[in-house]
């Protein structure tokens, strides 16, 4: 079974006969079907329709990544340091901007347990440090030693 350049059906025609209408036509005879009971060829361009195939399957993929989008990790501290803070904060500034969500976690050891609000305030400060790029999504919360609060890139 053979198909025209512009999807019209030709018939079933031999072998022969297909490749020398695609010849004139100054195409490619292509099976697109070897299955079927008659096979199915069309006459076409193959390299535009190797192309076009390579381009959707780009655009499909590209879509799937924007799908899905993860959930960074920071591990901050009670006593974190400055230079610390800064670091992590610019680093996670750009997993925003790329439209990734930001999880700041504090893990609490020891005594600090009996001081969880420095442990607020330091997830609060990580939040306020990235207001520019991020919304906060859920408030600093507690499970057992640890305390975190998730932050969405903004729109």
């Amino acid at each position: 079974m053979v198909i025209g350049p512009n999807g019209e059906q030709m018939g079933i025609k031999k072998l022969d006969d297909a490749l020398t209408l695609a010849n004139y036509a100054g195409l490619d005879l292509v099976l697109m079907n070897a299955g079927a009971t008659p096979a199915v060829a069309k006459i076409m361009d193959y390299n535009k329709f190797k192309y076009e195939k390579q381009k959707k399957l780009k655009e499909a993929q590209k879509k799937q990544r924007e799908t899905n989008k993860e959930v960074k990790e920071y591990r901050l501290s009670v006593t974190i340091d400055v230079h610390d803070f800064e670091t992590r904060t610019k680093n996670a500034q750009g997993y925003l901007e790329k439209g990734h969500k930001i999880k700041g976690l504090i893990r609490f050891k020891g005594r600090q347990m009996a001081h969880t609000e420095l442990g607020r305030d330091v997830l609060l400060k990580f939040a306020s440090a990235l207001s520019d790029y991020a919304d906060i999504e859920s408030e600093p919360k507690l499970e057992g030693r640890s305390m975190y609060i998730i932050l969405a890139p903004k729109k």
